[in-house]
């Protein structure tokens, strides 16, 4: 049998070569998809040492996954991205405006004592605060957020208390008076309460059902800070919830128009804008 030529021969095994090293990155990437479905969170070194390579491989194989909107690579590690199965709407949402709502979740991590206690409203501005959060935090987290109650198991480190209640589907959240019973007691250093609007007259929700238990988490607080982008200034809902009066710090990324401004100042509120 002839052989193939010098240069064709070794065209044809860097063409096998890398083949075959496409065909072990997509498995490696399979490998990692199906730990994280079982796992919330998987770190680097975990995967470096289930799966033999290198830290610089694994970061390789994470930073395409992520370009696919597969993962979010977190601090140390991976997570699944917003809107696991079953929460199509919550990762739309998420999704929106992610670059704002990143950069009000980093500004958060400010207000967070490192042992302390901390309260978490449903919303995707408040779950993601919790995403930005340092893995090794170990203080308590109260939630009634499904979303920021799976990401928890991500953070073996912090105490979790989540509220019991009717499922809302819309937030994904748990509501009702068994959500508001379950705050009897507790007490929060901080609230980071989202909302649906914002206009001169104080902060809105959605639904009447929302109201009671965002009223018990502000009662439960000593520190309430509004996450809220740009857009929630603009947007308009039905629900009235509380005026500035119960709100201490207001965390967007834009500055709000001069009639809420004027309100703000006025009871007292900080208001920082994220940039």
């Amino acid at each position: 049998m002839a052989s193939l030529p010098e240069g064709v021969a070794v065209a044809a095994g860097a063409e096998a070569g890398a083949r075959a090293s496409k065909e072990s990155a997509r498995e490696r990437q399979d490998q990692i998809l199906r730990q994280l479905r079982s796992s919330p969170f998987v770190s680097v070194s975990e995967l470096v040492q289930n799966l033999g390579v290198s830290d610089m491989t694994i970061r390789r194989d994470l930073k395409t996954l992520s370009a696919r909107g597969e993962v979010n690579v977190v601090h140390g590690g991976a997570s699944l991205p917003y809107g696991t199965p079953g929460t199509v709407d919550f990762s739309r949402r998420a999704k929106k405006l992610s670059e704002a709502k990143r950069k009000i979740a980093q500004a958060a991590q400010a207000y967070i004592p490192e042992r302390g206690v901390i309260a978490v409203d449903a919303g995707t501005t408040a779950f993601a605060v919790i995403h930005e959060m340092s893995p090794e935090f170990r203080g308590t987290v109260i939630s009634h957020s499904i979303p920021v109650l799976q990401h928890m198991l991500s953070m073996p480190n912090a105490r979790v208390l989540g509220l019991g209640g009717e499922l809302l589907i819309e937030s994904q959240a748990l509501v009702g008076p068994r959500a508001v019973e379950g705050l009897a007691g507790l007490k929060a250093a901080v609230l980071f309460l989202g909302a649906a609007a914002v206009d001169a007259d104080g902060v809105y929700v959605a639904t009447d059902m929302e109201r009671p238990v965002k009223m018990a988490l502000i009662d439960s607080a000593s520190l309430v800070v509004l996450v809220a982008d740009h857009e929630k200034f603009s947007g308009s809902a039905a629900v009235r919830l509380v005026d500035f009066s119960a709100i201490d710090v207001v965390l967007t990324d834009a500055p709000p128009r001069q009639d809420v401004s004027l309100r703000l100042k006025a009871a007292g509120t900080e208001v920082v804008v994220c940039r």
